[in-house]
């Protein structure tokens, strides 16, 4: 199937067009810190020549433990959020985990993002497609990427042709993930663009017990057989000290060390998509 083209703010992305990230923090700490990410990471991204959009949670519902940080709520951090969209004049992405929140949060960010844990929420899924905005759909651990063909229908029934597929990889085993690459040529059938989320597929889910554990240093390795593959995108989480970040710590990539990263994925991708123009 032809690959279909989706607008995100000023930018379109396609599974045949150049590479595009959504990067950010993995929850909102504070709006100093969200702040500051965005700003490196527009930095970089305005040097490469590179489409993105901010990304950040307002509540990490998905959790280990009852004791794990969630957040600060989200009518705080939607209000951060769009002050820190309009001083960086970015696109941003946020979850949403229940119906209520759709309509709040499609007022302030361009893309909402299905977890993957909610990927067969039907209600879920059309309250979000009924939105008009962009919908970026994780394929669940559980799911082959043949089924999300379903997902996608959902939101289709609502009128919406503006759809993302992620994979951020299968459970394997007790406690371990597994990323299959030809889980994105499958999801490209639907047309619609593709991408890999590099950083939770480098999760080890529940491996400390009470909280998840991770492998950052195999980021990289994914990230770039998925671009060898020829994804539309890279989504990742960053912090200046993963070791100190209030979630998803380790899985997350060193904020200094994005733009290697990201120099070589854009590398990669050109020579996969055969110098596709930027």
């Amino acid at each position: 199937m032809r690959s279909k083209d989706v607008r995100i703010g000023s930018f379109t992305v396609s599974n045949a067009r150049p590479l595009f990230y959504f990067a950010g923090t993995c929850s909102f700490e504070s709006e100093a810190l969200l702040e500051r990410v965005g700003r490196e990471l527009k930095a970089l991204f305005k040097k490469t020549g590179t489409k993105w959009a901010l990304k950040c949670s307002f509540d990490k519902a998905n959790r280990s433990s009852v004791r794990s940080w969630r957040g600060h709520g989200m009518a705080k951090a939607l209000e951060a959020f769009a002050r820190v969209k309009r001083d960086l004049g970015v696109p941003m992405l946020t979850d949403v985990h229940e119906t209520g929140q759709v309509e709040q949060v499609a007022k302030v960010c361009d893309v909402l993002q299905i977890p993957a844990f909610l990927s067969r929420q039907t209600d879920l899924l059309v309250a979000a497609g009924r939105t008009g905005r962009v919908i970026n759909i994780k394929k669940g651990q559980f799911m082959a990427p043949s089924d999300m063909v379903n997902a996608v229908h959902k939101v289709e029934s609502t009128g919406n042709r503006n759809i993302l597929l992620t994979d951020r990889g299968t459970s394997f085993g007790y406690g371990n993930l597994v990323v299959d690459m030809r889980s994105f040529p499958i999801m490209a059938r639907t047309g619609y663009p593709v991408l890999i989320d590099a950083t939770h597929a480098c999760q080890l889910p529940g491996a400390k017990g009470d909280s998840t554990d991770g492998q950052r240093e195999f980021v990289p390795a994914l990230a770039s057989a998925a671009v060898a593959v020829g994804v539309a995108g890279v989504f990742m989480e960053t912090h200046p000290n993963p070791d100190k970040a209030l979630s998803d710590g380790p899985n997350s990539i060193k904020l200094s060390d994005v733009p290697a990263l990201v120099r070589r994925l854009n590398a990669l991708d050109k020579i996969a998509k055969n110098g596709a123009p930027r």
